[in-house]
């Protein structure tokens, strides 16, 4: 794959002003602190990322984690919109994979099982959405449960580092691997994944934040307006699997190319969201060479506006159809049903398994990339 570093930066005008805690230096230091430690004593650190605006992310070790991302509503109120949990030992809790850095391969595989140049290869079925076990995220210890090694970037930024030692969750290759987040002056929060790998492996690393605009993780995001530049998606077989089929989304529940209310058509009467109890599906972007628009995402009531660009060919929409109110997260709050939303570019769900689809086959000698880029501002 061809390595991509091209970075869109874009001044979001009127955000500073209306912002109302204190202005931050943009060349102040990351703010590194201890977190906690892991069950086998090892320290987790957190680092705490502000603009000169004054949003503010923070990240952490485990899981090469987003923990939280505080930015202004219309009035200029500070709030978290994203979901998780206080402190890490609820982060060790964390099914949901709320803010993770998600691999070696996002989403789901078929049946736990794909074949390189030959070789059968079988993987932990560790979800079985309709009763149909699956591979999801990297296996029982993906890369959102291990402890990677963090140290801040001279760009208000933090790099994480893990190696996939070969046979890990049963993908071949060490595989090694930088994640960086850096948050910029023009309100944008960079993810940015890097990899290589000694031997022939396959890889889709995917961002998997859980986001509410509102700043109320009690309310739903039914509300939410969403845009997404995909003319297609990935129909599924009840066991969210792709068909391998690329379905227009025009004249069906699927279709936010032009901007819709979430919850305006989650309930339809349409296969698609019967299968997977709502959205949560893969939508094929626009073609583009680099870096692109994705997603706008927008809460009417806030006025907080959340747009994503990305270099991947695919979007998943999730609109949060299986938190269930048990989960108790930041603040005590039982996150519900339909409480926040994924949005996570990536490459297609299954392609070890569909010749057809965009490869994810990384070898020896190449370098895996992909930029997803969070850009925050107010309509």
């Amino acid at each position: 794959m061809k390595k991509l570093w091209l970075i869109v930066l874009v001044l979001v005008p009127g955000l500073a002003s209306c912002q109302k805690s204190p202005p931050m230096n943009s060349n102040a230091a990351v703010k590194e602190e201890v977190f906690g430690k892991m069950p086998d004593g090892k320290e987790v650190k957190i680092f705490t990322l502000t603009n000169k605006n004054g949003l503010k992310a923070r990240v952490m070790e485990y899981g090469a984690i987003l923990v939280s991302m505080e930015t202004p509503d219309k009035s200029g109120q500070f709030a978290d919109i994203t979901h998780g949990y206080d402190d890490l030992a609820g982060w060790l809790t964390n099914t949901s994979y709320f803010g993770s850095t998600v691999g070696r391969f996002g989403n789901r595989i078929k049946d736990g099982k794909f074949t390189l140049d030959g070789k059968e290869y079988t993987l932990a079925k560790n979800d079985k959405p309709g009763e149909i076990p699956c591979h999801l995220h990297g296996g029982i210890k993906g890369f959102d449960k291990v402890l990677w090694s963090g140290k801040p970037t001279a760009t208000n930024g933090v790099e994480f580092t893990y190696l996939s030692k070969d046979g890990e969750e049963g993908y071949p290759g060490n595989l090694t691997v930088k994640v960086t987040y850096t948050l910029n002056d023009d309100n944008e929060l960079k993810w940015e994944a890097e990899a290589t790998t000694d031997a022939p492996t396959i890889l889709n690393l995917v961002h998997h934040s859980y986001w509410n605009l509102s700043g109320d993780p009690a309310t739903s995001i039914n509300d939410h307006v969403l845009t997404l530049a995909a003319p297609g998606y990935l129909p599924t077989d009840a066991g969210l699997i792709p068909t391998g089929e690329i379905a227009p989304v025009a004249g069906t529940p699927m279709d936010f190319t032009k901007p819709a209310a979430i919850g305006e058509r989650v309930d339809a009467n349409f296969e698609a969201l019967k299968l997977a109890g709502g959205y949560d599906h893969c939508w094929v972007l626009e073609k583009a060479d680099g870096m692109r628009r994705a997603a706008h995402l927008r809460d009417p009531e806030s006025g907080r506006v959340m747009e994503i660009f990305t270099d991947q060919p695919a979007i998943q929409f999730y609109g949060g159809n299986f938190l269930d109110g048990t989960v108790a997260g930041k603040g005590g709050v039982k996150y519900a049903k339909r409480s926040a939303l994924c949005l996570e570019t990536e490459g297609f769900p299954d392609a070890p398994n569909k010749p057809a689809f965009p490869s994810c086959v990384l070898r020896p000698g190449e370098t895996y990339s992909h930029m997803m880029i969070h850009r925050f501002s107010i309509e």
